[in-house]
């Protein structure tokens, strides 16, 4: 891991700059190099008074000491509490940027929070977790009776393999409550993600948050994919692992490059970005992104797979056109005061691969989008790729002030 530095005076400059701008919001960011000594310290200064927070959500680039940020993090933003995972990069005050961390502070005049942990996602009882997630709904409900906003966020491990069963799990005792989330993440090396709660960095694990609020919000998600009218046939897979050994009765990475027209030895993941799989659930489809090529010829994938699954070839339409049509929509009867967003790393390289990361750094931040790129993202009970989701929190009128009782 490279040595720590200090901050840059562009840095220091551009954490006074963001503290005045967010001075009037009703959330609170901040923005710190992740290699710098004095990072908490700067987030510290730009959500303060800490007293008043909630809640600090930490959104970590991979290049921290994560296991020390996260003990000095519990301690140096208190009594808030502290919850965060590593990245595949952030969305920071001026879009996509790597190395830093993205901090997200929630007052507690505007939001009522549970942290619901869970350690050992092998290992986990399903119906006690369900069970919490009532009572701390129940719980809220109590504290804040006036409050008529809800809505739930996954931060789960990455490398877990877990997700979709775990969004599965959760769904029954969410209810009606929307949730959305993000698979931690690694860059693009994928060796360990982590999910930081309280003091403690942990693998194999997830947190969800449970937040109630006065403020309207909107849980949202989109992808810009259309399928095609090619279709493949998963013919030999383990479920278990996310792996798929053949497509249409081949090897799996042959026959994808094959439909693809390309070299199978020159399959990367610019090229899973750029040509994705969806599968069609409820009437919907929903992307299943390939992570990788596996030494054997076997394609790894993001998310849940399974022999018999007809996958079709999806088609982007215009990237930039999309995403300002979807966030302007959130703006369209008020303005957000933040857009806490998951998007995955897919579809960063795309826009890297094609040349839009200016324009769609532009758009996050024109629309007050803070965040992460992840390995996969959570919509309700269903664990998909290649997607952006997240919520859209507003100011709350004049009606909706009411304090916590």
């Amino acid at each position: 891991m490279p040595a720590p530095v200090g901050a840059s005076p562009k840095m220091r400059g551009s954490a006074i700059a963001t503290a005045l701008k967010h001075a009037d919001r009703i959330t609170r960011t901040g923005f710190a190099d992740a290699q710098d000594f004095g990072a908490l310290d700067r987030l510290a200064e730009m959500l303060a008074p800490l007293d008043e927070l909630e809640l600090v959500i930490l959104f970590v680039s991979p290049l921290a000491d994560i296991d020390t940020l996260s003990a000095n993090a519990a301690r140096q933003l208190a009594p808030a509490q502290v919850v965060g995972c590593t990245t595949a990069g952030e969305i920071g005050s001026n879009g996509y940027t790597d190395g830093e961390i993205v901090a997200i502070g929630l007052p507690r005049s505007h939001f009522c929070a549970r942290v619901l942990r869970i350690d050992d996602l092998d290992h986990y009882d399903g119906q006690q977790q369900i069970d919490q997630i009532i009572r701390n709904r129940n719980d809220m409900a109590r504290e804040t009776p006036d409050w008529t906003s809800e809505f739930a966020f996954l931060l789960v491990d990455g490398l877990s393999v877990k997700e979709d069963a775990l969004t599965a799990d959760l769904a029954p005792g969410l209810g009606p409550v929307p949730l959305f989330g993000g698979s931690a993440g690694d860059g693009t090396d994928f060796g360990a993600t982590y999910v930081l709660c309280n003091g403690i960095a942990r693998r194999n694990a997830a947190v969800l948050l449970q937040i109630r609020s006065n403020c309207p919000i909107k849980v949202f998600n989109t992808d810009h994919l259309v399928p095609s009218t090619q279709r493949m046939v998963v013919t030999g897979a383990n479920p278990a692992r996310r792996l798929v050994h053949e497509i249409n009765a081949e090897p799996a990475a042959r026959e994808y490059a094959r439909l693809l027209g390309k070299d199978p030895e020159q399959l990367t993941s610019f090229t899973f970005a750029a040509h994705p799989l969806v599968v069609r659930i409820g009437g919907q489809h929903h992307v299943r992104a390939i992570q990788q090529v596996a030494e054997n010829g076997d394609l790894v994938f993001f998310s849940a797979i399974d022999e018999g699954v007809v996958l079709t070839l999806a088609e982007p339409l215009d990237m930039i056109a999309h995403l300002d049509h979807a966030l302007t929509g959130l703006s369209a009867q008020q303005t957000p005061d933040v857009i806490l967003a998951c998007d995955c790393l897919l579809r960063r390289m795309e826009a890297q691969q094609k040349q839009l990361t200016p324009q769609i750094s532009a758009l996050l931040a024109a629309h007050r989008t803070v965040g992460f790129c992840t390995y996969g993202e959570q919509v309700n009970s269903i664990h998909v790729n290649q997607t952006l989701t997240g919520v859209a929190i507003y100011p709350p009128s004049a009606t909706d002030t009411g304090q916590r009782s």
